[in-house]
């Protein structure tokens, strides 16, 4: 599904990525794992076409997008939940939602899945309530909520527990684990704790210093290596 080859991406005269590679299948959850600083955030940036790489290459679903623009992208079947969550704060909590669904005709773009509410109930109460008056981990929730609209095959989530009271980590926990057993998408999580990781994926991805230093499923990746590389 996601193929990315020996991605290198600089800022200025630093070297931020140093030729990283990772793979994700449809229906496997894929961890990032990394201290802060080390890249991550970058990296996915370059996945979603934010920010240009250097040199190397990203496919999805067999097609390289590596120079295709964000909005393509998304049209294409990718999906970010960036860092900070970026919500519309004046816009209400179902005009968000809405806007996930830009890539979809017309037609389908008036009509909220009720699935979404499965999800995420909290949000059902609060469609008219400006985004900017939820909670972090509310919010959270409604950024999670609008990447799901578009339908994706590939959803990136960006350090979805930072600054989220415990209760809210639990349920998007819960969404996760839904999502994965789902089976219909691949699911790129970054994260920086590795105990919230490690219940949810498949497969382990490594950053230090902008390159990998570590990768495997729970049977090749030991807990104490990747502990060694998230330690401050």
């Amino acid at each position: 599904m996601l193929t990315v080859q020996a991605i290198n991406q600089y800022y200025g005269g630093s070297h931020t990525l140093r030729s990283v590679s990772l793979s994700l299948q449809k229906g496997e959850c894929l961890a990032l794992l990394g201290r802060n600083g080390v890249g991550k955030t970058t990296l996915l940036k370059c996945l979603m076409g934010v920010v240009p790489v250097r040199s190397g290459s990203v496919h999805f679903n067999g097609k390289d997008v590596t120079h295709m623009a964000p909005h393509q992208r998304a049209a294409a079947g990718m999906a970010y939940v960036p860092q900070g969550r970026d919500i519309f704060a004046r816009l209400t909590v179902e005009e968000n939602i809405l806007m996930g669904m830009a890539t979809k005709p017309a037609a389908s773009s008036r009509r909220i899945k009720e699935e979404v509410f499965e999800l995420f109930p909290v949000l059902k109460t609060m469609l008219a309530r400006r985004g900017g008056d939820l909670s972090g981990g509310q919010q959270q929730q409604l950024a999670i909520a609008r990447a799901l609209v578009s339908e994706p095959q590939l959803i990136i989530l960006d350090e979805p527990t930072e600054g989220i009271q415990p209760s809210i980590i639990k349920d998007i926990a819960r969404v996760i684990r839904l999502l994965r057993e789902r089976g219909d998408m691949g699911i790129l999580l970054c994260e920086q704790y590795f105990d919230f990781a490690r219940e949810l994926a498949d497969q382990f991805v490594v950053l230090s210093r902008g390159e990998v230093v570590a990768a495997g499923d729970q049977t090749q990746i030991g807990s104490d290596e990747v502990r060694r590389h998230l330690s401050v």
